[in-house]
């Protein structure tokens, strides 16, 4: 599969290629080109050209394009699916739920974009100003760079690519080099519904190459990212070099917090969402579960019971609950740290095997807090961390111990309880009674300290892609 530059499949200047492997066979299903700093420069300056002619395009028109590329989605919304989940690892029905949110991601930024209204500074407010009003507009950043990870490709280019465009942007879609053929073909259906050439294009290939030069690049004036925190923070500094605004949501090591008086079967169904979805590959999954010493053994034996009850295979069939993970570089990962974590004190109480890209779904008892997966040890697999407390003050102590804070959740009878919990937290989002797996397309979702800069959703991200202006319209009425 080839990039979109300019409205066009585009190769790479120095002809490269990286090869797109199915994690769960280990055959290549495709190739894509390896983008440099070359093919960067020839893409921001078709974008910046571009970007002016799709500014003047009425924001009705740009939402009747984009419903146009939505229902391309849906007549295609099968072989989508099904490449996501052959080029992902991700099991099928999950992958056919990301490919139906793109619908509901996208009317929802259309809707916003057209109630975009201005405000006014009427006369009279302070002294001095009796005679003179003043308005304020919204209006387009620029060229937009849109960096997106492996484990949520589709819900990722919802979020940055549908507000980027409705607010008069170009953007640039830099997919992951793991699994960038589903994002591909999205573009490709772009520019098929009609968005102005060169105001949506992507560019593949490796992230410290095709990446970091479009990060780098000048004439980027918005860099939005979703990835590491090592990676985010070295493209904040590239960023910096010539003051491009910069959201950035990155890793998180959220605590899930059982107190003594916690619905334990409810924690546990809870626990099954928000750790083994994706093959536990989420950034806001539940990584840390800190379980009140009273009720340990029970949410531990039934957490036990309610995974082995999870069918594991080939994420093409619909029956598959967990799959494999986006390579096996990354189940490697996960083992490594798993067995770190028994090195540490941590018991393994099920699972902890891996064959290839599978990681068996495991459940890690007695980690202590001294542990490293207690604290800043983000395990990006299909692995319960069971840390015991006594005292709700302990859990907070122990949850606000890691340098992230992206999300958190306490699961709690008491609502005294549940709100000291999630006003205690040091972290973007608390979810009551529910895991820290929670992310709607309306609500503004970032994190604290490590786990970001800004916030996306449809409340908060056209604040991000767009510059406000003040009309002055000086002694007006004088």
């Amino acid at each position: 599969m080839k990039m979109s530059i300019g409205g066009r499949p585009a190769e790479a200047c120095d002809k490269t290629v990286i090869e797109i492997v199915n994690p769960a066979t280990g055959k290549v299903i495709d190739t894509v080109p390896n983008a440099g700093p070359e093919d960067v420069d020839i893409a921001v300056k078709i974008a910046k050209a571009a970007q002016k002619q799709w500014a003047k395009v009425p924001v009705h028109e740009r939402a009747d394009i984009l419903r146009a590329f939505l229902a391309l989605v849906e007549k295609n919304k099968e072989d989508l699916a099904q490449t996501l989940s052959a080029e992902a690892g991700k099991p099928i029905t999950e992958a056919r739920g990301e490919i139906a949110n793109i619908p509901i991601g996208f009317q929802a930024f259309i809707e916003k974009a057209k109630h975009l209204y201005s405000e006014v500074i009427p006369n009279g407010l302070e002294a001095g100003q009796d005679t003179t009003i003043c308005i304020t507009l919204r209006e387009p950043i620029g060229v937009v760079a849109c960096i997106i990870p492996f484990n949520f490709p589709c819900d990722l280019f919802d979020q940055k690519v549908a507000p980027s465009l409705m607010a008069g942007n170009a953007a640039i879609v830099k997919p992951p080099h793991q699994n960038p053929l589903t994002l591909c073909r999205l573009v490709e259906l772009m520019i098929e519904a009609g968005v102005t050439d060169g105001a949506i294009q992507i560019l593949t290939g490796e992230g410290a190459k095709a990446g970091a030069a479009l990060a780098a690049h000048p004439d980027v004036h918005k860099i939005t990212f979703t990835g590491s925190t090592a990676v985010g923070i070295a493209t904040a500094q590239a960023a910096a070099s010539h003051l491009a605004h910069i959201s950035l949501e990155l890793g998180g090591n959220d605590a899930f917090i059982v107190h003594k008086d916690a619905d334990i079967d409810l924690a546990v169904e809870e626990m099954i969402w928000g750790r083994m979805y994706n093959c536990g590959q989420v950034c806001c999954a539940s990584k840390r579960f800190l379980v009140h010493n009273s009720v340990r053994d029970e949410f531990v034996s039934k957490s036990i019971e309610r995974i082995k009850q999870l069918k594991t295979g080939d994420p093409s069939d619909d029956s598959t609950q967990i799959a494999c993970l986006v390579t096996e570089g990354a189940a490697r990962r996960v083992e490594e740290q798993v067995n770190l974590t028994v090195q540490q004190g941590g018991r393994i109480v099920l699972g902890g095997t891996r064959n290839g890209a599978f990681f068996e779904p495991t459940v890690l008892d007695d980690v202590p807090r001294s542990a490293d997966a207690a604290t800043d040890l983000e395990i990006f697999g299909p692995v319960v961390t069971v840390i015991g407390f006594d005292t709700i003050e302990e859990a907070i102590e122990i949850a606000n111990a890691s340098k992230f804070g992206l999300s958190g959740c306490i699961f709690t009878g008491d609502m005294k309880t549940a709100m000291k919990v999630a006003t205690s937290l040091e972290c973007g989002g608390v979810v009551i009674n529910g895991a820290s797996f929670y992310r709607s397309f309306e609500m503004p979702f970032g994190g604290y300290k490590y786990s970001g800069i800004g916030t996306e959703g449809v409340l908060s991200t056209f604040n991000e892609v767009t510059l406000l202006k003040t009309i002055v319209l000086k002694d007006i009425l004088g």
